[in-house]
């Protein structure tokens, strides 16, 4: 078992006052899953460049560690994620525009970082996932939120655009629904975004935190590693295809599974009637 946690520290200014300092992500590894928390809802989790930049940290962790499988990704205090940070906000106005498309590609890069990894993402969403945040929980390979959660795609309201997450939220639900919730920018109820498939499973606020632990320590023992990598890389690549690209690169994946040790000993546990524990 391993942990990775906050730090607090301690700083001083002239008058001797104590500032605690608390780092925007919390990192912890347990029963093979990976657990970020983003923390800072004193901000209502808002994305700032530091969170960002340690959030992408904190999931190539999880990719390059072995005993990791599943990564969960939730939020401390009442709020998922707000979207971007005010002080960002702020920054926009008069920033240049190398510097916005380099806040841009940052984002863009964190987003695209969850959709590939090749461990399985889950968002536990409680409370208000608007904007960059609603983002955030677009691009995971499943979503959990409460009946009370929030969902919205807000940007519109304050004269931007929802550019980046479009990418994804279109490939995930198709253009007609995702036009709905970018052009509308209306926030929806947790019902609504189980109808959109924007989420996977509403369960109750007393009960996410277990079921979504015992979601991911199914997905963990039922599923070969090496199957769920290849599976979600294919998901990606397959739909920049031509039909015929496309199926001549599944016929290639599809041998190219055949070979490995992963399917090799599943197949065996098959023959023999065996449960296969990954």
């Amino acid at each position: 078992m391993k942990f990775y946690v906050s730090l607090i520290a301690f700083k001083c200014d002239s008058k001797q006052k104590i500032e605690k300092i608390l780092k925007p992500i919390l990192y912890h590894i347990q029963n093979r899953v990976a657990t970020v928390t983003l923390n800072r809802p004193e901000k209502r989790n808002a994305l700032n460049q530091e969170l960002i930049a340690e959030l992408s940290d904190a999931l190539s962790n999880a990719e390059q560690d072995d005993s990791v499988k599943a990564v969960i990704l939730k939020a401390n205090g009442n709020t998922f994620c707000s979207g971007a940070d005010l002080d960002q906000l702020r920054a926009m106005q008069s920033n240049s525009f190398e510097d916005n498309l380099k806040d841009s590609a940052n984002l863009a890069n964190l987003f695209k970082k969850i959709y590939t990894l090749k461990k399985i993402v889950i968002a536990q969403v409680e409370g208000y996932a608007l904007a960059g945040g609603c983002g955030l929980a677009t691009v995971c390979d499943f979503t959990f939120c409460t009946p009370e959660s929030k969902f919205g795609y807000t940007e519109a309201r304050i004269g931007f655009v929802p550019a980046i997450v479009m990418v994804f939220l279109v490939r995930k639900i198709g253009e007609k629904k995702a036009s709905q919730l970018l052009l509308g920018a209306e926030i929806i109820s947790a019902s609504e975004a189980l109808q959109t498939c924007l989420v996977n499973y509403i369960v109750d606020k007393s009960e996410i935190e277990n079921s979504v632990q015992a979601f991911a320590q199914k997905l963990i023992i039922q599923n070969s590693t090496q199957s769920l990598a290849a599976t979600k890389t294919m998901l990606v690549e397959v739909q920049s295809k031509s039909f015929q690209e496309a199926l001549d690169y599944a016929a290639q994946q599809n041998a190219i599974a055949r070979g490995t040790d992963d399917c090799k000993k599943g197949i065996q546990a098959f023959l023999d009637k065996k449960e296969m524990k990954w």
